[in-house]
């Protein structure tokens, strides 16, 4: 053997010892469940979110039954939506509901649900900042924002005694005003087209479902043109009776009733 050929084979030898071994399929074989999470958990902590998925995914396959492949199924859920793949996250998280509805930690599923949907970053039990408090409605997808809002409430529901609770109440202070806000630009939008009757509907459904929210002055506002336009007189002057005692002074309202029919059209 030249003399190259040994130095070469020295520096390949002694270059190993710069890098951690990385434990090999063979090696993982005799892993018990306890190994395999506390290697993910490890993972999970140093921020390798891939990494610590497929070891719990392959903790769950290796032993599909206990403790550990169920706290498994909850921690992949939170891998994801740490790696911001929101829909895996949600995707775990229903998996997780539907195989084990009774489950101790169960509510950690509804919380991660809407966590994902919510999209920020401010991570598991964070505090819901200024910063996101004051961020303009628009820029949130309604979609999500009603979903997440629908996931925070089912847990405050189910279990008003749950440590996500407190929190979970917070967010939905939030996304309800999102949420309502939506409903009522759906209305608005049915309005200016003519489908008075859709209109009054989504007004009805925001009044009824997102009570005490910004949105509830322009539900009643659209309610009441929307009975107008359809001829319904009577349930016009409830509505706008209701309106006047709740926001006597709303920016709807022309300086007069008798001025309504003039310049009810120029509020929009």
């Amino acid at each position: 053997m030249s003399r190259s050929v040994v130095l070469l084979m020295a520096l390949l030898l002694s270059a190993c010892g710069l890098f951690p071994r990385q434990d090999s399929a063979e090696d993982s074989k005799s892993w018990s469940a306890g190994k395999f999470y506390t290697e993910a958990k490890s993972e999970l902590s140093n921020g390798n979110y891939a990494a610590a998925i497929r070891l719990f995914e392959q903790l769950e396959a290796r032993y599909p039954y206990g403790r550990y492949a169920q706290q498994a199924q909850l921690e992949v859920g939170y891998a994801h939506y740490r790696e911001g793949e929101q829909a895996s996250a949600i995707a775990a998280a229903d998996r997780f509901i539907k195989l084990h509805p009774n489950h101790a930690n169960v509510d950690y599923a509804y919380y991660l649900k809407g966590l994902a949907n919510f999209n920020d970053d401010l991570g598991l039990m964070g505090v819901v900042s200024e910063k996101i408090l004051n961020q303009d409605m628009s820029e949130r997808d309604p979609k999500a924002s009603r979903e997440s809002f629908d996931s925070f409430r089912e847990l405050v529901t189910r279990f008003p005694g749950s440590k996500y609770a407190a929190d979970s109440v917070q967010r939905m202070k939030h996304l309800v005003n999102v949420v309502a806000l939506g409903e009522v630009q759906v209305a608005r939008y049915y309005m200016k087209r003519g489908g008075y009757v859709a209109a009054l509907n989504r007004a009805q459904f925001t009044l009824k479902e997102y009570p005490q929210t910004p949105a509830t002055e322009e539900a009643l506002h659209i309610m009441i043109k929307a009975y107008d336009a359809l001829g319904m007189f009577d349930l016009r002057d409830d509505a706008e009776r209701v309106m006047r005692k709740n926001f006597p002074d709303s920016r709807f309202f022309p300086d007069s009733v008798a001025a309504r029919e003039d310049s009810w059209w120029k509020f929009w």
